[in-house]
């Protein structure tokens, strides 16, 4: 192949390879001429050629860095045509982290000063693309020199270069905001572009820049209003709308100038709905001004009216066919929920119909913005609707719905989390009207099927706290049926003597058993002699359970009723949030007064029964603990009870929790790491985000890399959005197994929009995990 074939006979040699080899052979040839050629003397334009075909090697992706210095010497040649290729060639080959970069800073400073305005924008373009921050401080003055230019097409491509600049140093906003100004006043709409572009970014990053463009408000409207009811106009018009692109434009800046600020959002309240109403939604372009429309008025001190009408125009939205559309909407509406529930309250039935959605994505939104409008006055609707979708939802969308709002985990099999069962029990306390209605109903659920351990502990806990209202038989919510003490207590024996039930659940079912003593009055043998059976269990738990249980029927008999009265309500602890309260939180224990007073009660035992071990509970002085008997099947005594303690005077330390270290904190955004082994080879991280800014993020984020011979298993988080001032967080667990024992480290991607709607990617590695 000849080294001075044209550009497009490279291109069909190259296409026209059969294999990869034949390729990598034809680019080979051409490379080394094109190396030879950029060593001798210049001959005809031949320099330019090569450097062409040489981006075009480049663009395949082989490598083409030979090829840097001779763009730095296209780039000071005096022809227009060696300029243009060169400076193409600078922004394909060259960035801010090479030293050949420094080298064109003189030629793009000689270049900006050039009488041909097309020679100034090659120089702009490339500075604003590849510019260093060294470049830009020693070449800001002359972009400020540009701005104020009578040409419109230069002063376009300078004030997009100046956004590059003002990115790369924050410091120099300072001294394009008096240009950046001046430029609203231009009628060029490139030029107008540019300037909101640029005032953007300088009220994103400098508190005392939003303050002196908050007086520019007015222009900015005046604009609007005459791009909303201009006529057609041929150069600007997109489907119908005019300049789409600079409204958005707008909108965005108006919503940056309004936040925090009542004098600017009134005065473009007019304007908002005046956009509101006569953008054409038919059309995907009316579509992207209406949304932005929208956003402004969610995010400025707007009237409530008009916070109404954004609500309304996402509700349209809802109702489009495009998914994508639908998905804003519904994200948008998740946002506003908690202060505009009434508003979103409206359109519940286009959102629930949502959860038929095909899309998984739009299915996931929809089920998380129904669970947020579940409320007093439409619980019962609801809950069918959410049941319905449950019985055909992934298993991930059903552990997830359960945890956090739906009070029945029957629908959900066992797709639920843990710490269900506690947070379900901590509902069911604390909603004493539907004690009577609950009890019923999860009798039945377990007569039906105890394969469930989730629903089985909940209906064990609840037969046991309410087995009085299931014999009464009263409730009024519920078809009459007549439970005996023997059919409740058979159908926790079933229970007991299922294979199928855990140690945990049987220590629920035994709780249970022993609480109805005190609530039945004719089978309290039966009881006894059911908790006597498992005095001799081999699991531990359960066997310590039983012989507490039997020490209160022979010794202690008197106190039995106070020690196994009902559960009070119970407090909660931790943060979190379902419909404005707070959701999985952990329950707090809390020690029934009446217990409490009957310390002192307990009689003293002779003190050879101290070295008694079949008598447990004989020898100790001190009061007995109930927190096993009324607690949940995990809590453990402290009491001489203990079996652990079976010489006495053996205290048992808790364990430390696990230290939370913060492994990034970056623009507001911090992340912290917890560990936890849970076998010699596993452990569990817990990685925890917040948000500390003024503005939300969306679409939040994390990847993790591990060595190749560790396994990593990424569970679900609990979420992607992270609301400002860190209102809330999001928590994502992390599975790792080791089984070679390698020097564990992790690498972890970080990525996220912002309100302005710019996407942010950070790395953090972590070489060190504590608690190991």
């Amino acid at each position: 192949m000849s080294p001075s074939i044209p550009l497009q006979e490279m291109i069909r040699a190259i296409r026209s390879a059969r294999t990869q080899c034949e390729e990598r052979g034809v680019i080979q040839r051409e490379c080394a001429a094109i190396r030879a050629q950029f060593r001798q003397v210049d001959n005809g334009g031949a320099r330019s050629h090569n450097l062409a075909k040489l981006l075009y090697v480049h663009m395949l992706g082989y490598p083409a860095h030979f090829g840097q210095m001779e763009c730095v010497r296209m780039i000071a040649s005096p022809r227009y045509s060696e300029k243009r290729v060169g400076y193409l060639g600078a922004m394909m080959l060259l960035d801010e982290k090479q030293d050949a970069s420094l080298l064109i800073t003189n030629s793009i400073k000689n270049d900006l000063a050039h009488s041909n305005q097309y020679v100034q924008s090659l120089a702009l373009c490339t500075l604003a693309c590849m510019g260093s921050a060294e470049m830009c401080r020693d070449l800001a003055p002359e972009i400020d020199r540009l701005l104020r230019a009578s040409n419109s097409y230069i002063k376009k491509k300078a004030a997009l270069c100046a956004v590059h600049i003002v990115r790369k140093v924050h410091d120099l906003g300072e001294l394009f905001a008096p240009a950046a100004r001046s430029l609203l006043a231009e009628k060029n709409h490139g030029v107008l572009h540019g300037a909101v572009v640029l005032i953007t970014q300088l009220c994103e990053r400098n508190p005392e820049a939003l303050e002196r463009f908050r007086k520019t408000v007015p222009d900015l409207v005046q604009i609007m209003k005459g791009l909303v009811i201009s006529g057609y106009s041929p150069e600007h018009d997109v489907a119908g709308i005019s300049d789409p692109f600079l409204q958005v434009r707008i909108l965005r800046l108006l919503r940056i100038l309004g936040r925090h600020n009542e004098t600017a959002s009134d005065a473009m309240n007019d304007l908002l709905a005046q956009v509101a109403t006569n953008t054409d939604s038919t059309k995907t372009v009316g579509n992207a001004v209406l949304y932005e429309t929208v956003l402004t008025v969610l995010d400025i001190k707007s009237e409530s009216g008009l916070r109404v009408l954004a609500v309304n125009i996402l509700g349209r939205f809802l109702l489009n066919n495009d998914r994508n559309i639908r998905y804003i909407a519904m994200t948008s509406l998740q946002r506003i929920v908690g202060t505009d529930h009434n508003a979103v309250q409206r359109h519940r039935g286009t959102i629930v119909d949502c959860l038929k959605d095909q899309d998984a994505s739009v299915k996931r939104r929809a089920l998380e913005l129904s669970l947020a409008l579940v409320s007093a006055s439409n619980i019962r609707t609801m809950m069918k609707e959410l049941l319905l979708f449950l019985s055909s939802c992934p298993p991930g969308a059903q552990s997830s719905s359960c945890q956090r709002h739906i009070p029945c985990g029957r629908k959900a099999g066992g797709d639920v989390r843990d710490e269900t069962v506690p947070n379900l029990i901590q509902l069911i306390t604390n909603t004493s009207e539907l004690h009577c209605y609950t009890v019923h109903k999860l009798y039945r659920a377990l007569l039906t099927d105890i394969s469930q351990p989730s629903l089985v502990q909940v209906a064990c806990w609840c037969i046991g706290e309410y087995g009085d209202l299931l014999l009464k038989g009263e409730c009024q919510e519920t078809e009459p049926s007549q439970v005996t003490e023997d059919d409740a207590l058979d159908a926790l024996e079933t229970v007991l003597q299922s294979h199928m039930s855990s140690p945990a659940t049987r220590g629920f079912a035994l709780t249970a058993t022993m609480k109805l003593s005190t609530r039945i009055t004719e089978n309290v043998d039966r009881i006894r002699s059911i908790v006597s059976i498992y005095g001799s269990c081999m699991d531990v738990e359960l066997q310590q359970r039983a012989v507490e249980y039997n020490a209160l029927f022979r010794k202690y008999d008197h106190m039995r009723a106070a020690v196994l009265e009902r559960m009070p309500v119970i407090e909660k602890n931790s943060s979190g949030h379902t419909n404005g309260e707070t959701a999985g939180d952990a329950v707090k224990e809390i020690q029934p007064a009446a217990v409490k007073q009957t310390g002192p009660l307990l009689p003293q035992q002779p003190a050879n029964q101290v070295c008694d071990l079949l008598d447990l509970l004989g020898g100790s002085e001190e009061p007995l603990q109930p927190s096993t008997a009324l607690g949940l099947p995990n809590s453990t005594s402290t009491a001489g009870g203990d079996l652990l303690d079976l010489l006495g005077g053996l205290e048992l330390t808790p364990l430390a929790p696990a230290p939370t270290v913060p492994v990034y904190e970056k623009d507001g955004v911090s992340l912290t790491l917890i560990c936890e082994k849970t076998s010699d080879s596993g452990m569990t991280v817990t990685l925890t985000a917040s948000n500390s800014t003024d503005s939300d993020i969306s679409v939040f984020t994390l990847q993790a890399a591990v060595p190749k011979s560790v396994q990593l298993h990424m569970k679900a988080p609990s979420g992607d959005f992270l609301p400002a001032r860190g209102a809330a967080k999001v928590t994502q667990m992390v599975a790792l197994n080791n089984p070679n024992k390698v020097n564990l480290k992790m690498r972890i991607r970080i990525s996220y929009n912002t309100s302005q709607g710019s996407a942010y990617q950070d790395t953090v590695q972590i070489d060190s995990f504590p608690g190991l």
